[in-house]
């Protein structure tokens, strides 16, 4: 079990540090809340590598996998099955072979004692959403009704991702087989043509002297800055896995032009999609936001959730409490409003996931139907300049050769 640094207030509003032990991140906020105190960072002990290894430590079950789980561990609750031969079948016969393991420790946890919702806490492998929607179905007496939301969900959610990858991986492929083209070219055609041209004690034009020049005198100098790049980029990659790395990646994605209002509505739309799941599901508000919060990947607007959390546990309104983040845009918090008015939040939040997921598809798809010809048109260039500047002294040698013969 890791430990993990602290920084609390409790209701006096005195601010401490504690070392909390628990499995995951997650689960050292879950107990700190439960206790009454309000978190305002949680970071891994041992220093910046402890932090980034215990943000690799927080893994959870997901994707197409898990959707199968569900769907099969609800169809077998609603044959009438208890959940112990539920989980029973499953643990023996689930279509995914990795899986297994992890709902035979699930089963023995229930076997022992443990209600559903505890056996998958404690495992620490499943979503904080999916187990608080599991916790309310107990609850409530509905543990089917709950698991048809959550497969809902699950679909909608595998479904955005699918699409944002799918519109991302064509631009991908372009980046990486033009990033390839220009690499042999430059570290293994213009070498061997510098040589052919030194041996011709050919007359070299401007544009083939500033290749040569270039990829090969100044070769191990660019060679170098791509290095350094590259642990630049390796270096900010791990500082944005901290809290305060994390924080401030946040608030630089959200000052870009386009790219930052995107993805604010992205993050905005599976807040509210996950808490209108909880809510449908019966899971209470405060409740339901604590759990939301946990569920957004980005540290700035998941840390705004759950100081909203804790205004609307002191009796503000949920439409007022994400205002006061100045995180939520207006017309998500507009139709929250009458979500509450009308007693109909749970719809709402889902119609206001709806709308951002829509608008994030457009906007992304207009992005990348601009970014895709631009890289064409970029590489096409590089690709041109290169190959003309080796073969220009050739064209040029032998239209010499042919006038003076």
């Amino acid at each position: 079990m890791a430990e993990f640094v602290c920084k609390v207030a409790d209701a006096a509003g005195r601010v401490f540090s504690h070392v909390e032990a628990a499995q995951t991140v997650v689960e050292a906020r879950q107990k700190l809340s439960d206790r009454g105190l309000y978190v305002y960072s949680v970071r891994a002990r041992g220093g910046f590598v402890g932090r980034t290894m215990g943000q690799r430590r927080d893994r959870t079950v997901k994707g197409s996998d898990f959707l199968i789980f569900n769907q099969q561990f609800n169809t077998l609750i609603k044959a009438g099955l208890p959940i112990l031969k539920a989980l029973d079948l499953l643990a023996e016969r689930a279509a995914t072979p990795r899986l297994r393991p992890i709902l035979a420790d699930v089963r023995d946890r229930v076997r022992e004692g443990a209600s559903l919702s505890e056996a998958l806490e404690q495992h620490g492998a499943f979503p904080k959403v999916y187990v608080t929607a599991i916790l309310a179905g107990e609850k409530s007496g509905n543990l089917t009704g709950v698991l048809d939301y959550y497969i809902a969900y699950q679909r909608v959610a595998t479904g955005v991702r699918k699409k944002l990858l799918a519109t991302l991986i064509y631009p991908a492929i372009l980046i990486v087989v033009a990033g390839a083209i220009v690499t042999y070219l430059v570290t293994y055609v213009v070498p061997e043509f510098a040589k052919l041209y030194a041996d011709m004690q050919i007359q070299l034009p401007l544009t083939t002297r500033i290749l040569v020049t270039l990829t090969v005198t100044y070769r191990w100098y660019f060679l170098g800055a791509d290095l350094c790049l590259l642990i630049a980029i390796a270096a900010v990659v791990l500082w944005s896995r901290s809290e305060q790395g994390g924080m401030a990646m946040d608030r630089l994605k959200l000052k870009l032009p386009i790219v930052g209002d995107t993805w604010i509505k992205f993050q905005v739309a599976q807040f509210c999609r996950t808490l209108s799941t909880l809510l449908a599901g019966g899971t209470p508000l405060v409740g339901a936001l604590a759990t939301a919060a946990e569920s957004v990947r980005s540290r700035l607007i998941s840390g705004g959730i759950a100081r909203a959390s804790e205004r609307v546990r002191e009796g503000q309104s949920l439409h007022a409490a994400l205002a006061s983040t100045h995180l939520m845009p207006d017309m998500g918090l507009e139709m929250i409003e009458v979500g509450e008015a009308s007693g109909a939040l749970s719809p709402m939040l889902g119609s206001v996931a709806e709308f951002y997921e829509e608008e994030t598809n457009l906007r992304l798809g207009a992005l990348i139907a601009i970014v895709e010809p631009a890289i064409l048109v970029f590489m096409a260039i590089v690709i041109a300049f290169i190959l003309i500047s080796l073969y220009l002294p050739i064209f040029s040698f032998s239209a010499g050769t042919g006038s003076s013969g």
